[in-house]
């Protein structure tokens, strides 16, 4: 099932997700859900919050859904090395119609759970790498506008401001 993706100024974007505690169907299916609303909006990657759900959990897939073995769920992620840098253009689902270039580690080493509760490590490089900082920055409630200096920050929100002004941003 598709699902609503939230927009910027909903509160839920820029709030700590929860903890995900119990590893049952229902989060079997809000990880399906996601993938397919993912993959609707030709993103390649979504946290929960995003969908409006305040849980620790993102999914996925630099493949843009072309190669199955490069989806991902990550549940209760945190990031245990970073290394190099780049710069690259970010956008967000929940941010449509603004890219900016954004700084992020090269390489990442993250620890998560599955969908069944164990506990895994994985590394990504660039894309990948880039893909698990920005979904891990929504589930702390962290939007790539707060990686935007304060000038480019404020234009895009006054942008958004307009667009909502104008009934163009639900």
């Amino acid at each position: 099932m598709i699902l609503r993706i939230r927009k910027y100024g909903d509160p839920v974007l820029e709030t700590k997700a929860d903890p995900v505690a119990e590893f049952d169907g229902e989060l079997h299916q809000l990880a399906a859900d996601m993938f397919e609303t993912m993959y609707a909006n030709k993103g390649v990657g979504l946290a929960a919050p995003q969908v409006g759900v305040s849980r620790r959990l993102a999914v996925i897939d630099p493949s843009a859904g072309e190669d199955e073995s490069a989806r991902l769920v990550l549940v209760n992620p945190e990031i245990l090395v970073r290394e190099g840098t780049q710069i690259g253009e970010e956008g967000c689902l929940s941010i449509p119609g603004f890219r900016e270039d954004v700084k992020r580690a090269w390489r990442v080493r993250v620890r998560a759970q599955d969908l069944e509760g164990k506990f895994f490590e994985t590394e990504g490089e660039e894309l990948l790498a880039r893909a698990i900082q920005h979904e891990i920055d929504h589930l702390d409630g962290i939007l790539f506008l707060q990686h935007l200096s304060l000038l480019k920050r404020d234009l895009i929100k006054r942008k958004i401001r307009k667009l909502v002004k104008a009934g163009e941003w639900d």
